[in-house]
């Protein structure tokens, strides 16, 4: 027997993000995600050595890995529609459970287990809000690239996104954000002191 879980994580390369604006580079959900991974791990290792927690570093970038997997089915809907009303938001949702539901059972039992809990995630739990923070942070990172590129098209989503982030008050997202986002403004040169 053949399962087809993995192929279709692969196929999150082909998602597009950002579809309702004009992008200098294109960002698929799988760089996106693995971006995420990356700042979720980072933030629940602030969360743990420089305020003293306890979070699961690696459920935070388990929770990023797969945070956008539905969309190998669903694609990305774009944020304004999404969040257009509460009826679009809720039946988008419930696609997304659906998708959720349908990628998992492309598994062998065992696996199903294991990768459930990731793939409909405790949205309740510290690790799932930190991850949720990694996703802004990435989408903030994104509209500094092209910012940096001339691309005006990203100016108000920054903005936006820099409020949300902050509005959360969450430390280990301030602590990123005072300590390592001013790195992405910085060109290679700038960056390595020459």
């Amino acid at each position: 027997m053949s399962y087809d879980f993995y192929a279709f994580m692969d196929r999150m390369k082909y998602i597009k993000r950002w579809q309702l604006m004009r992008s200098v580079r294109d960002e698929n959900i799988m760089e996106h995600s693995q971006q995420v991974a990356m700042f979720a791990h980072a933030l629940a290792v602030i969360n743990n050595e420089i305020f003293g927690g306890d979070a699961n570093a690696e459920k935070a970038a388990l929770y990023a890995i797969y945070h956008e997997c539905g969309e190998v089915m669903t694609g990305d809907l774009p944020t304004p529609i999404k969040y257009f009303n509460s009826n679009i938001n809720g039946a988008y949702k419930n696609l997304e459970a659906r998708a959720a539901d349908k990628l998992l059972s492309t598994l062998p039992e065992p696996l199903k287990n294991r990768l459930s809990p990731f793939v409909k995630p405790d949205t309740g739990c510290y690790e799932y809000k930190l991850m949720k923070v990694a996703d802004r942070l990435s989408a903030y990172v994104k509209c500094l690239e092209e910012l940096r590129c001339g691309n005006n098209e990203f100016s108000k989503a920054k903005k936006s996104i820099e409020e949300d982030i902050r509005s959360r008050n969450i430390p280990e997202a301030e602590y990123f954000f005072e300590n390592f986002i001013p790195a992405f403004s910085l060109s290679l040169d700038e960056l390595e002191g020459l």
